[in-house]
């Protein structure tokens, strides 16, 4: 599945992408090791970025996992990721997950982006429940969650270890619909 908004294309990950997805994640390692932990440590080389993508197809086949890439149309270069994981079809709900590229942060692109990525999973999917985990120092992703609509339903003690081995709490933000 893929669709365009504005300048932007959302594909979901394939094995074709595995080379711009290292990249991608290579470039951004520092500040997405704690939060974004399975994804860093299954993609530390191209070949095992290689192993993950095709991992993820399967996944994706199976309605387990959709990762969705950000790409700029005009030049089909990788600027972000958008995964909705942790799908519970009787519900049916999902967890969000959300990051671009050090170098187009803080230009709204996820924020603008997420909420029309957001209408058209519950759309395709039916969600009821979509929900963000955030760590509470992670400041801009709690800024992303609430102007997407995200409400504040508390804090889970120790519920997320991060890449060092700390165990952390997690904001808990979700959105009904």
């Amino acid at each position: 599945m893929s669709f365009d908004f504005n300048n932007y294309q959302f594909t979901l990950l394939s094995i074709e992408d595995d080379t711009s997805f290292f990249k991608l994640i290579n470039e951004n390692k520092e500040r997405l090791k704690d939060f974004f932990a399975g994804t860093v440590s299954k993609t530390t080389t191209l070949e095992a970025t290689k192993h993950y993508c095709k991992q993820i197809e399967i996944r994706i086949e199976e309605r387990t996992y959709f990762p969705y890439l950000i790409k700029e149309k005009t030049s089909q270069k990788l600027i972000g990721f958008i995964d909705i994981k942790n799908i519970d079809w009787e519900v049916p709900k999902a967890e969000l997950g959300a990051f671009i590229d050090k170098n187009y942060e803080g230009k709204g692109i996820i924020t603008h982006h997420l909420t029309h990525l957001i209408d058209t999973i519950v759309q395709r999917h039916g969600f009821k429940k979509l929900l963000c985990r955030i760590a509470k120092e992670n400041k801009r992703s709690i800024q992303v969650a609430i102007a997407c609509g995200f409400l504040y339903e508390g804090t889970i003690k120790r519920d997320y270890r991060t890449t060092d081995g700390r165990l952390i709490d997690l904001n808990y933000y979700g959105k009904l619909f």
